[in-house]
């Protein structure tokens, strides 16, 4: 049996048609966990938001604490089993790599399809939205496809010989995790998001009503959500916690049409008295309030005055309960006004904790996080707030680690395949002789 199968298996490698198959499920293998990886790379923050629901949805309490690492370290494996199954480096290796990668996600993501216990997988991101059940057949296409590939991937040559593979796979790791580091520290390199730069901002043009929140309460220590028409009786030992504004699955392009963003004072929606058109605003954003570091209250101090200084106003917002806010006044003496706002808006504005939004008459100007910002050039060189984050450029810092790259990348190609050319030469000038 073994033996009859193994002269299938040799007759099907020898044949062109299968070279082709297997040229063609490089692409397709190898692409899409590049662009996965990569979608990824750009906003690990992202990740971060959707390895917490993953964690809170499976019980994985040892977890916690971890999903930095795992925001940085999925991706960045990604792009690099993706580059190396589309160059053909490692054949064998790469694979079983990326089928024991299957063998984790293809059981995690028939669970979500069948409880929906976190409705959007987060797979590629924010660049592509697919449903549960799209992404659990997308993984099972994809582990027949490298199923496929293990049985015959040796039929066709790998791009890169056997002594540069492993300068590529370093090379790859390089570029993942620097990208991945770029996007954690000041903003994600490209941003697939609703509220891009140049995006207007403020209320919906369609006051919401209450059916367009859900309520938290808890009880005996369990948070519950809840529609207006099922609220618990507070007699029943349920305590109100907060509410959260309904986010509708609707994809990128359609968010951009509807983005709005909502600032509450006290349940009081206030958007158009703090993001007036005819003035700036620099709002920061904190969607942990309690992981906010204590130092920033001092820089926060000075921007205000700043702010002040330049006719804008800077204001916090954030999702926290009101005695965390009334504890961060008394201790930090704010001289700045504090604002609520829905938590999955304040965090698909910016990423980070804290993150820094200048707003130009209605406009985002630019965004960055607290930490990545040069407070001096604003309090000592008197820099306008307009030109506060001119050192940093998304698109240019991104084509600033892909460009080396790909250099490095042609020109390992050109010098690995000197040999063999060299090589042919001399044997056909000794052949001649």
């Amino acid at each position: 049996m073994l033996e009859r199968f193994s002269r299938l298996n040799e007759r099907i490698s020898n044949n062109p048609v299968n070279k082709v198959i297997v040229f063609l499920l490089r692409i397709l293998v190898g692409g899409t966990f590049i662009f996965s990886g990569f979608v990824k790379c750009v906003d690990p923050m992202g990740s971060v938001y959707k390895f917490h629901d993953y964690i809170a949805a499976l019980g994985l309490h040892n977890l916690i604490g971890s999903e930095v690492v795992l925001a940085f370290a999925i991706p960045v494996l990604e792009l690099v089993l993706g580059v190396m199954i589309l160059t053909g480096c490692l054949r064998y290796g790469s694979l079983f790599a990326a089928m024991g990668f299957m063998g984790v996600f293809l059981p995690l993501t028939y669970f979500l399809a069948k409880t929906n216990a976190v409705p959007d997988c987060g797979c590629f991101g924010d660049a592509v939205k697919l449903t549960n059940w799209q992404t659990f057949w997308k993984n099972v296409a994809l582990t027949i496809a490298i199923l496929y590939l293990l049985f015959h991937n040796k039929s066709v040559p790998s791009l890169y010989g056997p002594a540069i593979q492993w300068v590529v796979m370093l090379l790859t790791f390089i570029l993942g995790f620097s990208i991945a580091y770029m996007s954690y520290s000041t903003q994600p390199l490209l941003d697939f998001r609703p509220f891009k730069v140049g995006t207007k901002i403020g209320s919906s043009l369609s006051p919401l009503g209450e059916d367009d929140f859900v309520y938290i309460y808890e009880k005996n220590g369990v948070k519950q959500e809840f529609s207006i028409d099922s609220i618990p009786d507070e007699e029943d030992g349920w305590e109100f916690v907060d509410r959260k504004k309904l986010t509708p699955d609707l994809s990128p392009a359609q968010k951009a049409e509807l983005a709005s963003f909502s600032i509450y004072d006290e349940g009081t929606d206030v958007t158009e008295e703090v993001i007036d058109t005819t003035s700036n605003q620099l709002l920061v954003l904190m969607p942990d309030f309690q992981r906010v570091n204590k130092t920033y209250a001092f820089v926060l101090n000075d921007l205000a005055k700043a702010c002040n200084e330049r006719d804008a106003q800077l204001c916090v917002i954030t999702p926290a309960l009101h005695q965390e806010v009334e504890q961060w006044r008394d201790l930090t003496a704010a001289e700045y006004l504090i604002y609520g706002g829905d938590d999955s808006e304040i965090k698909m504005l910016a990423r980070g904790n804290p993150a820094v939004v200048y707003v130009e008459q209605g406009r985002i100007a630019w965004k960055r996080t607290l930490s990545s910002l040069k407070i001096d050039k604003l309090l000592k060189d008197n820099v306008p707030l307009a030109h506060l984050s001119d050192d940093f450029s998304p698109l240019k810092t991104l084509w600033a680690l892909l460009s080396p790259y790909f250099l490095i990348m042609i020109a390992l190609l050109f010098l690995n395949r000197i040999y063999p050319v060299v090589s042919f030469i001399v044997k056909k000038i000794r052949g001649e002789r």
